[in-house]
């Protein structure tokens, strides 16, 4: 007899520390230009809005080959594609080190989004070949804590990073890309002999077990509609384009903070390291937001306000964060406003598996995340344009507050129609 809670414990602990020590790699390897940024921009002689499109050049091909990717991981397994993504962003992370010109930059950034497209998304799908629907919610969010731990990880080892320069001849910002580099390639290697790519492939479980689950996945796919797996009709499909547009607003607030803080604390008057060790603060805040939120959505049967209230609070407390004057009332604002952009977003992502399934899943939940991370372009585009007219750190904060709160009315909006959509189908 198959004990659910003891069958759930055993693949939480095979798989979830692993893809979220491969995710806290990548989301260090993707936010390391906002430490490298302080350094790297007077070093090649380029003003902070053509450092802004440099980064942001990333999203671009991150959406270009967002949707393929995922595909080719539904085609060839996530061991080997996932080790795939990770050796070949590692490569173009380190050769990042070795930036001769703004050109260079541009070219190299676009490069990095397309070795790293597809593992986000890739995560997600995997989740819903190994765990029931009432489960993936607090899945989502314990991968995505290790987003949390990154930011809270990667800001003192960015700044610590910063104040090698000189070392082996290298500068400081050289040394934040050579460091979260390597280790990517190395975990690529791994991933390619300890991943297992479907439950039914997996040594770890016993036949009992895969076949409860098999049974288990299989009953709650039943109920979908009858091209639920296509691919194709998924990119086409409404419920997905609604989801995509409204999530847009979640990364761009998501990265307009996270890349943004660092210039900001540095506004306290602190050292780099200091800064780095600061930083810490609001992603532990975030990661305890990302187990309570979801986990309460899991229990609930309306998962709509556990997505919206985040956002609401987040937009707020980034407003309220532009009004104040103090550095420590801005500070907190700022954390709150972080807890509130990521705490709802796993709410959200365990929405697309309620009526899609395989290539469909897979290519659905791809062209969400490639649409909405749109957001993180315009982000790194329209933020520091905002910072370099102004001369202020803390306005472009107003804009990210309306674009957050834009995207919490919009997930209101679908959240009415899927749920129209469910009870015509019933």
């Amino acid at each position: 007899m198959v004990q659910e809670k003891e069958l759930i414990s055993k693949i939480v602990w095979r798989l979830m520390p692993f893809l979220g020590i491969l995710y806290l790699i990548a989301y260090i390897d993707r936010q390391n230009v906002s430490y490298a940024k302080l350094e790297m921009v007077g070093a090649l002689g380029m003003s902070e809005y053509a450092y802004g499109l440099g980064a942001s050049l990333f999203f671009i091909g991150y959406f270009l080959f967002e949707v393929p990717s995922n595909l080719f991981l539904n085609r060839f397994g996530a061991s080997r594609w996932f080790a795939r993504i990770m050796i070949t962003w590692g490569i173009v992370t380190v050769a990042l080190a070795y930036t001769q010109n703004a050109t260079m930059f541009y070219i190299l950034r676009f490069l990095l989004g397309v070795a790293e497209a597809g593992f986000f998304p890739g995560v997600l799908y995997l989740l819903t070949l190994w765990f029931p629907k009432d489960y993936r919610g607090r899945m989502v969010g314990l991968f995505m804590i290790f987003s949390a731990l990154a930011n809270a990880v990667g800001a003192p080892i960015g700044g610590m990073l910063l104040d090698l320069k000189g070392l082996l001849g290298h500068e400081g910002w050289q040394w934040v890309f050579l460091a979260t580099g390597i280790p990517a390639v190395l975990a690529g290697i791994v991933t390619l002999f300890y991943l297992d790519d479907t439950p039914e492939k997996a040594k770890f479980l016993t036949e009992d077990e895969k076949r409860w689950l098999h049974d288990r996945l299989a009953r709650e796919n039943s109920g979908m509609e009858e091209h639920a797996d296509n691919g194709f009709k998924a990119l086409v499909n409404p419920r997905v384009l609604l989801m995509a547009l409204c999530y847009i607003g979640f990364p761009l607030a998501a990265y307009g903070l996270s890349y943004w803080l660092p210039t900001i604390v540095r506004g306290f008057g602190v050292s780099n390291t200091t800064n780095g060790l600061i930083n810490i603060i609001p992603w532990v805040i975030v990661a305890l937001a990302l187990w309570v939120v979801p986990t309460a959505a899991d229990r609930a049967e309306s998962k709509t306000p556990y997505i919206v209230g985040p956002a609401f609070v987040g937009a707020i407390c980034l407003a309220l964060s532009a009004l104040v004057t103090s550095p420590i009332l801005q500070f907190t604002f700022l954390c709150v406003a972080a807890a509130g952009i990521f705490a709802g977003q796993p709410v959200f992502w365990s929405l697309p598996s309620r009526f899609l399934r395989g290539a469909g899943a897979a290519a659905g939940i791809a062209a969400i995340n490639s649409v909405g991370n749109l957001g993180g372009f315009i982000a790194q585009n329209v933020v520091p344009w905002i910072r370099d007219s102004t001369g202020n750190d803390i306005l472009p904060m107003v804009f990210l507050a309306v674009c957050l709160a834009v995207a919490g009315v919009l997930v209101i909006i679908v959240g009415r129609m899927l749920a129209a959509r469910q009870a015509i189908s019933v």
